[in-house]
């Protein structure tokens, strides 16, 4: 990864109020998911530590979180904790010590900027608060409660940016086609040689024009702050990224995206879609990474 795909925005401002009574005090985002240690063994984390190490792991060193009233708990849980490490290790938890050691490791060798979310305004608007600590940089946004995997080693991560590098875009998009698109972000698109072109993108949608859903993980350069400045309310009262999105494509802007196929879309914004996470993230990330090294 090159020294233009540095800065990482993880928005965590949400109130999280589909998960109530679970999310009154504690943050959606530390809604735990299973996971292995370093070592193989079963453990569960929070979503947005498994997001964080898997940015750190692509290259990202530089991390603005957007947190907002009652997100103190996942600035806490990146706080190094020393005593915390020594008290599992003097009670034979090594396995889970050198776990946590690793996480620890990681948060060291990063730049780690909170930024307040004063008023859940939207996405977008969520996104605007981070334009200081991109300054003239492009950036990968990745929500905070959402974990993509690839099953057969194809990184879709890696794709975006090999993708957003390679056409020179103003945003690259990662979309993925579901039964029924209508709760989420819906782009039309065009076939390029390399990935497709964006064309329209419309916010949850009445009736969509294709069953192609926008995922919460994005490569901007800095004139996403231009078009987020000054857009107007849109679905729900809220700035919307979408609409910030259209704008740069009546720009005439290059906006362009990859279809994720095989992947997994862990999404915990919901009951019934956390409870899917639960058990994908139990299948095919913790399960098969323990019993591959038993």
């Amino acid at each position: 990864m090159d020294d233009g795909f540095l800065k990482a925005v993880i928005p965590a401002a949400g109130l999280g109020t589909r998960l109530l009574s679970a999310t009154k005090e504690q943050p959606k985002e530390m809604l735990p998911l299973f996971a292995s240690t370093v070592e193989g063994q079963l453990c569960i984390k929070p979503i947005i530590q498994l997001v964080f190490e898997q940015l750190y792991d692509v290259g990202v060193r530089e991390f603005c979180f957007i947190v907002g009233r009652g997100k103190r708990a996942i600035e806490d849980h990146f706080t190094i904790d020393i005593d915390y490490l020594e008290l599992l290790n003097s009670r034979g938890k090594n396995y889970i010590a050198s776990d946590l050691q690793a996480f620890y490791r990681k948060i060291e060798e990063s730049t780690i900027v909170w930024v307040n979310q004063p008023q859940p305004k939207g996405f977008g608007h969520a996104i605007l608060q981070a334009r200081s600590f991109a300054d003239d940089s492009s950036i990968l946004i990745h929500a905070g409660d959402t974990y993509i995997i690839s099953m057969k080693g194809n990184d879709p991560l890696q794709r975006l940016l090999r993708l957003h590098r390679k056409d020179n875009q103003a945003a690259t998009l990662l979309l993925k086609e579901v039964p029924d698109p209508r709760s989420y972000g819906v782009a039309e698109v065009v076939s390029k040689s390399e990935g497709l072109k964006v064309v329209s993108l419309v916010e949850k949608p009445v009736k969509p024009v294709t069953n192609l859903a926008v995922m919460p993980l994005y490569v901007f350069e800095p004139v996403i702050f231009d078009a987020l400045e000054g857009l107007p309310p849109g679905y729900g009262g809220e700035i919307q990224l979408t609409d910030a999105i259209q704008r740069l494509i009546e720009q005439g802007l290059n906006v362009g995206s990859i279809l994720l196929k095989d992947e997994l879309c862990l999404d915990i914004g919901a009951p019934e879609s956390y409870w899917k996470a639960l058990q994908l993230s139990y299948t095919y990330i913790a399960a098969s990474a323990y019993y591959q090294r038993v």
